[in-house]
Parts: C-alpha cells; sequence; structure tokens
C-alpha cells in the first residue's frame, strides 16, 4: 500500500478528527489513527467507542488498503514539517515508512481490521440544519449541561424536533438554558439527547465552516455530517426531565439593566463572597440594584449599585454568582431582562431583543440567603 499526501492537509484533518481521542484507553487499538483508502480517497477515523470521527482527504494512491497508525507519534511528526509532500508506504507486516525530502521515518503499525467498526445507523430520521444554526444552538447551551456520571440524560444535549420550531436544552439542575428557533421543522416530531463531547468537537468545527449539516438519527446513534468530516455518536439512553415543569410561567417581578454593568459588577463582588457557595445577593428597589455579597469567615464583603428599570415589588434574592456570570456571557444583546418571582423560586433571564428566528430562555436556582 503506498499513497502520497500534502503533509499539511493530513495534519489539519487529523487536528480536525483528534479531539475523540482519550488520553487513556481500555483498547490499544484507540491509540491510533485508522487509515483506509477506497477509490483514490483516503479515509482517517479515530474512535473512543462512543464516538466515531472521519475525515475523507483526495489523494494520489497506487493501492488501496487499511493501516492503523500510531496517533500521537504521527501527529508529532506531521507538526515538524513545512507544507510538503509525504510518501506513505505500508508493508505486509504493517511496517511503515514516511519519506519525505529530509529524510525516511519507520514506525509499527497494526492491521486495519483490528480497528473497531462504525455503527451503521439503520431506518434514519433525517434533518438539515445550517451551520450558523447548528454551532450557535450548541455554543448557547452546551455550558448548562451537567458532569454527573451518575446522570447521563443531564450530561449531553436534548434535542428536540417539531412542525414549528427546533429546540436544544441543557440543564445541570442548577441552571437550564433553553434554545429555540423557528424556522427550522421537521415534518416527523423527535426528540434525542447526544452526549457532551461530541458536541464540544462540534461547536469547535462549525465554526470554520458555512453550508449545511447533516442529521441522521434513530433511536441509539446519530451521524452528523457536513464538508469531508463525519461524526458518528452513540446517543444517551434515558428520558430528558420535563424541563418546561421548572420553568416559573407567573413572574411579575421583571427587571432590566445592562448586560455588561451587571455582568462586571458580579465579577468585582463575587471576589468577596464565601468561596464554597459563591452567593450574591440582589436587592431590587424601584430604579436600584445593590449587589452584595459577603465571606462571614473572613470579614470579607462588597457592595455595588447599578441604575436600572424595575417593574414590581422590592425583591431580595440570592444567586451563585458563577451560574450568573455564566449566562451573562453567553447572551449577546446589551440589555438583560430578569424575570423574577419569589426568593425561592428560579429566576428567568432573556435578551432584551434577538435574532429573527431565534428565542434564549436560561434560567438560575436561587440560592438561600443568610440572614
Amino acid at each position: 500500500m503506498k499513497f502520497i499526501v500534502s503533509s499539511q492537509v493530513l495534519l489539519k484533518q487529523l487536528q480536525s478528527i483528534g479531539g475523540v481521542l482519550n488520553s487513556s484507553n481500555t483498547l490499544p487499538i484507540l491509540d491510533n489513527f485508522l487509515f483506509e483508502i477506497k477509490n483514490q480517497k483516503l479515509i482517517v477515523s479515530c474512535s473512543d467507542l462512543e464516538s466515531t470521527m472521519t475525515s475523507t482527504i483526495s489523494i494520489d494512491a497506487k493501492s488501496e488498503g487499511s493501516v492503523a497508525i500510531p496517533a500521537k507519534m504521527l501527529l508529532d511528526i506531521l507538526k515538524t514539517f513545512p507544507n510538503h509532500p509525504l510518501t506513505f508506504s505500508i508493508d505486509e507486516k504493517m511496517g511503515i515508512e514516511i519519506s519525505s525530502d529530509y529524510g525516511k521515518y519507520k514506525l509499527s503499525g497494526f492491521s486495519g481490521e483490528e480497528f473497531p467498526k462504525s455503527p451503521v445507523i439503520e431506518a434514519p430520521s433525517t434533518v438539515t440544519i445550517s451551520s450558523f444554526i447548528f454551532q450557535r444552538a450548541i455554543e448557547k447551551t452546551i455550558f448548562a449541561s451537567g458532569n454527573d456520571d451518575l446522570r447521563p440524560v443531564m450530561s449531553g444535549i436534548f434535542v428536540q424536533l417539531s412542525e414549528n420550531d427546533l429546540t436544544f436544552v441543557a440543564t445541570d439542575a442548577h441552571k437550564l438554558v433553553r434554545y429555540t428557533r423557528n424556522d427550522v421543522k421537521s415534518s416527523t416530531p423527535s426528540s434525542f439527547i447526544v452526549p457532551k463531547k461530541p458536541m464540544n468537537l462540534l461547536k469547535g468545527l462549525l465554526q470554520s465552516y458555512d453550508g449545511d449539516v447533516t442529521i441522521q438519527y434513530n433511536e441509539s446513534n446519530a451521524s452528523i455530517s457536513f464538508s469531508d468530516i463525519l461524526l458518528i455518536c452513540r446517543l444517551v439512553d434515558g428520558k430528558y426531565p420535563n424541563y418546561e415543569a421548572v420553568i416559573p410561567k407567573e413572574n411579575p417581578n421583571r427587571l432590566t439593566v445592562d448586560r455588561n454593568a451587571f455582568s462586571q459588577s458580579i465579577k468585582r463582588v463575587s471576589i468577596f463572597a464565601n468561596k464554597t457557595t459563591h452567593q450574591v445577593r440582589l436587592k431590587i428597589n424601584g430604579s436600584e440594584l445593590n449587589i452584595s455579597a459577603e465571606d462571614i469567615d473572613f470579614s470579607n464583603e462588597a457592595n455595588e449599585r447599578l441604575t436600572c428599570s424595575y417593574e414590581g415589588n422590592l425583591m431580595e434574592i440570592g444567586f451563585n454568582s458563577r451560574f450568573l456570570n455564566e449566562m451573562l456571557q453567553n447572551i449577546d444583546s446589551d440589555n438583560i431582562i430578569f424575570e423574577l418571582s419569589a426568593p425561592n423560586r428560579a429566576g428567568i433571564l432573556i435578551p432584551d431583543n434577538s435574532d429573527d428566528g431565534e428565542d434564549i430562555l436560561m434560567l438560575v436556582m436561587p440560592v438561600m440567603l443568610n440572614s
């Protein structure tokens, strides 16, 4: 088996899919890239058993076949070359020789037959989304997903397709984000949960791609393809919590405040908060928002005032400053609307204006105030 490929083209493609690789694997074969040559195409794959990512490159090949090449060693050598043609020669014992104008490099590979096969998605449903919408939906929700291995359904992003809209939801039980697009519709209503890791990989890759993304899915797997990249991942098995039930419907207290000023104020004040609870206290009355924090153990405290627009009764409520700031950083509008009902009920953050077709709602649970 022999083929010629540009070092920089190959490096770029390997780096695109290499995020799937784990630092430690139960199966040694997963420390390798699978190279397959078919019809003058080089198909490179890597896998962690849950997700498999594939990239396709057009090459000049003398024959067809497959080989598994150690990933770290290959990436390390490719990073040292300028843009340069490399000739790969693989013998029957899976010995690999890489030839360049600088010299020759030999390493041992493995049979491509040992590499786990990607699942075939049988009887899939298909939906096509623009890369901009898909990337934005992931970006606006993924920070709210959980990391609890005991509750795997909450460590992914819930995707809900209907005849009216597309909704992405993420929650860790302390915060929740619902991102809806009413300009994406599906003739067959369905829903599934995509794990956090593949979504994080897609978030990065889609930033540099402008076009459509095709999603195919059944009850157990999904494939997401765009440009020359294909990602196949196992979906999270389980029923997503009824997120609509936790969103308070009656919120008579409505605060409108400058997003950036609010965020900067919370950042400063939270430095003085308790390092365990990260609690900041919001006291809202009329056109004044008072933000304070204290750490009684170390006699630390901070207090700031902001001008705001507020409709409602005097309200004093506590929040985890980290959760609040994560949400504020993921809203794009100049002003935010904070809807509140009671000190022990969740607060809702929404942008005061959003793009056409887009609806973002962020929910944050309060923390009990020390009297």
